[in-house]
């Protein structure tokens, strides 16, 4: 999308009654912040709903920046235990994505922690079945030369690559 073809969507959407969530699901670097919280501002303006936010210094300076922009904790965040539920809250996120790792009871326990610090919480029912933490792959950077974390999966994981099982190579796929 370009800027003006994210407003357009957004609008398209909203005539209709549906919300646009916005993905900034990078760890960005130093030198990247100003661009990133550019980006995190024009997505608004163009009327994106929320922005999903994996890296946890660019949500506190989007927050602290851009206070009435609604705030998404992703996935990729990891939140998986109470004081990243209250954390998020103190840093204005009105949803939290949690972690894919966690289980049924853990995940009640914490909507129940969301609840009572005022953030939506939400889990996914299955996530993208890679083998790394909530999608912190470095696999496809090693296999591939290409960045998961910054939207280029090699999905090296579904592919052909090689581990081992007893001792003999095999599809990584096969080891899980």
């Amino acid at each position: 999308f370009t800027i003006a073809t994210l407003k357009e969507a957004c609008d398209y959407a909203h005539l209709r009654g549906v919300k646009i969530y916005v993905t900034l699901n990078i760890i960005v670097l130093p030198g990247e912040v100003g661009r990133a919280l550019e980006c995190a501002r024009q997505a608004w303006r163009a009327g994106a709903d929320a922005l999903i936010i994996q890296d946890i210094g660019l949500a506190s300076e989007i927050a602290r920046a851009l206070p009435d922009i609604r705030l998404h904790v992703s996935t990729q965040m990891n939140t998986c235990n109470a004081a990243g539920i209250r954390a998020a809250a103190r840093m204005g996120a009105k949803r939290v994505t949690l972690a894919r790792e966690l289980s049924v009871e853990e995940i009640a326990h914490l909507a129940q922690v969301g609840a009572e610090a005022g953030v939506e919480v939400e889990a996914f029912g299955h996530g993208a079945l890679c083998i790394c933490y909530s999608g912190q792959c470095l696999m496809s950077s090693m296999i591939g030369g290409r960045s998961a974390n910054r939207g280029l999966c090699a999905q090296a994981c579904h592919e052909g690559a090689i581990g081992m099982v007893e001792g003999k190579a095999a599809l990584l796929r096969d080891c899980l």
